[in-house]
């Protein structure tokens, strides 16, 4: 990841890679985590002490934990964001109708956070939640972002995050990609097809205000065996396309 402070403080980067050790470990304790960071122990030790008397890591008999504190700090950030509240009863609404999975997607420092999510009877159960990062590129709520992204910003964030993926579906090159998000812009709809995950699908429209800048993304998603044929080309992309035309007019005029 390029690093652009200017002044980058050395304890805060030291904090947060530990707080993301903590993270990737599932916990961890002082020894584990001293050698996963390659960091000495006695700094690994009063970093989360520290960590834990702000009460943001639980410790427990000496395996510590990124606490629940961060949670008061998302659920805040989240409802910060009109995006969430207006399209929270339409994306319920979308999950209900077709019984899959719908989503919304905000693009951050570029990659994307899933702000929200909604599962309808038959929605199939994935690795993500809400706030899972994902890149932009591999999934229909990303490209479907990156579509009304300008150029100059596509290409800043694929060379900083790459186009690595899980599977090999996805545009794995600057021209692939452009080539998918022109489609993207002609069709006003964008698809993955098991790009990000083997064997799921994906619909999804943007969000635009009414000055045409991109708030987000939503989608709707599911196993192939129920996305295919005239549901996946026609009737999830129409269903998709309403939903995000109402959360538009509702973000301009509310």
């Amino acid at each position: 990841m390029a690093r652009t402070a200017q002044n980058p403080v050395k304890s805060v980067e030291t904090t947060f890679q530990i707080l993301n050790g903590l993270k990737e470990l599932g916990g961890a304790g002082v020894t584990e985590l001293s050698r996963h960071l390659d960091l000495p122990k006695s700094t690994i030790h009063n970093y989360l002490s520290t960590l834990e008397q702000e009460e943001y890591i639980v410790n427990d008999g000496g395996q510590y934990r990124v606490g629940l504190r961060f949670l008061e700090l998302g659920a805040y950030s989240r409802h910060q964001q009109k995006l969430f509240r207006i399209a929270k009863p339409e994306v319920d609404r979308l999950a209900s109708e077709t019984g899959e999975l719908a989503n919304v997607l905000v693009e951050e420092h570029g990659r994307g956070t899933y702000l929200y999510r909604a599962r309808g009877e038959q929605a199939v159960q994935v690795k993500a939640h809400v706030g899972t990062r994902v890149p932009l590129h591999s999934t229909a709520l990303g490209k479907a972002i990156l579509a009304h992204l300008p150029s100059e910003r596509v290409e800043t964030i694929s060379e900083r995050h790459g186009l690595g993926s899980e599977t090999d579906e996805a545009a794995s090159t600057l021209e692939e990609l452009e080539a998918d998000l022109e489609t993207v812009r002609e069709t006003g709809v964008a698809f993955d097809d098991e790009e990000r995950l083997d064997g799921l699908r994906c619909v999804a429209a943007p969000v635009l205000n009414n000055n045409g800048t991109v708030l987000g993304a939503i989608s709707v998603s599911g196993p192939t065996n129920r996305f295919r044929d005239e549901r996946f080309t026609d009737e999830l992309p129409q269903k998709v396309l309403e939903v995000a035309n109402v959360i538009e007019l509702n973000v301009t005029y509310s």
